[in-house]
């Protein structure tokens, strides 16, 4: 896998408190033949509870069944079904009879409340009987808001990120408007995986699809990047809104999850860099990326030294911020106001919505006006899209407004680099 790092400003001044922004750019390793790949493990979990009904329920199984025949006899696939109780419906394991898994899946009806938590379990307890230390991906669909079980978004992502030391990687679809999407997304964030919204059954299918693709694509599983600071440099921030936590003194791991072939993610740091008594190039932390390559399942590791030159002032005055780093510093900063406007639409605060939209909208403004040429029409796409939400806010559905720029928010931080659909 290849990982470089680029930093907004290179230099800082001789004993003088400073702050540097460091972009990472990482892309994952290509599978060039069908033949390469290695079985994959999807467990699929889904909501059948009453208000999954009809078309919601009935699109589902189709777009479950349209899958199983995109994968082979050598994946392990299941499905467990919830209402107010667990049922596997098709036990984890070799798709070696496809005919029976699609009548299978084709009996099942909706009924019951949504204990989310309990189907979440019994997924989990499946994919793991199946795919031992070699993990894989959960596939949760739901439409509602959990009322039995476990119901707190923290506790649900606690329980999602404890897959992720077994290599298991927690996507969520929320399907039409009555789902919890701050359930659905802290699972995803807790499980590095996807959070998609789908308000009708065929952009349901569409999700499920890519779910599938990028599985069938996957390269990379289980990446994580650890973060080790230099005495008394202080990792100011994590703008990406990944899993990460503190493992011992100025060390600080990220998981990244699972990469498909090819991909390119990008991650933004900003470390608090003290007051430096010495001239020359100082080292502000060092950047260990460790993941298992899929082809082989060999683990790989990157290191990385994030440096700065501690110059005299009068140098350090006349430094030049980098474009390109600085324009994505802006887009991030964006991201976070995305992010509140899709909390006020949640409250049903469309006045508090518009003033992080419009806030957004002028991160992204300022990106426009520092941004590298090659970087200004995905820039500008973003522009549209958010002065689009935050004009439709003041009329549409406050809670379709919320989903639909949750996801959005997933799509553009999380997993930030990847293209968009």
């Amino acid at each position: 896998m290849k990982f470089s790092a680029q930093l907004d400003v290179n230099v800082v001044a001789v004993e003088s408190v400073d702050e540097v922004s460091v972009m990472l750019d990482l892309a994952a390793p290509s599978v060039v033949r069908e033949a390469e790949r290695t079985p994959a493990t999807l467990q699929v979990v889904v909501d059948r509870s009453g208000s999954m009904a009809g078309a919601p329920l009935e699109g589902a199984i189709e777009a479950l069944c349209t899958l199983v025949a995109r994968l082979d006899e050598r994946d392990n696939f299941g499905v467990v079904v919830f209402d107010d109780v667990a049922e596997v419906v098709v036990p984890a394991g070799p798709l070696t009879d496809k005919a029976y898994v699609v009548h299978r899946l084709r009996q099942v009806h909706a009924r019951g409340m949504t204990d989310l938590s309990g189907g979440y379990f019994r997924g989990l307890q499946e994919l793991k009987r199946v795919a031992g230390g070699e993990g894989g991906t959960l596939l949760l669909i739901s439409d509602g808001h959990a009322n039995q079980g476990v119901t707190d978004p923290a506790q649900l992502e606690q329980i999602a990120a404890s897959g992720v030391g077994e290599r298991i990687v927690t996507s969520t679809l929320g399907y039409g408007l009555g789902y919890d999407e701050s359930a659905l997304a802290a699972m995803a964030r807790g499980g590095s995986g996807n959070h998609n919204f789908a308000e009708d059954p065929d952009k349901a299918g569409a999700a499920i699809a890519s779910e599938v693709t990028e599985l069938l694509a996957k390269s990379v599983q289980a990446a994580s990047l650890l973060i080790a600071m230099e005495p008394a440099v202080a990792l100011v921030q994590l703008f990406n809104d990944l899993p990460s936590q503190q493992i011992g003194d100025g060390k600080v791991m990220v998981e990244l999850g699972d990469l498909y072939s090819g991909e390119q993610r990008k991650l933004l740091l900003r470390f608090g860099v003290p007051a430096m008594a010495a001239l020359g190039l100082a080292q502000v932390a060092s950047l260990e990326l460790r993941y298992v390559e899929l082809h082989g399942l060999v683990e790989q590791v990157v290191t990385l030294a994030v440096q700065v030159n501690v110059v005299p002032g009068d140098e350090a005055a006349g430094r030049v911020v980098d474009p390109t780093v600085q324009s994505e510093v802006l887009f991030q900063e964006a991201q976070q106001a995305k992010r509140h406007a899709s909390e006020a639409l949640e409250r049903g605060d469309r006045e508090a919505s518009a003033g992080f939209f419009a806030a957004a909208e002028g991160k992204i403004g300022q990106a426009l006006s520092v941004a590298p040429e090659e970087l200004l029409a995905d820039l500008q796409k973003e522009q549209s899209d958010v002065g689009a939400m935050r004009e439709r806010a003041t009329w549409e559905d406050t809670s379709y407004m919320s989903k639909m720029s949750r996801a959005s928010y997933h799509e553009r931080n999380r997993k930030r680099g990847r293209p968009s659909d």
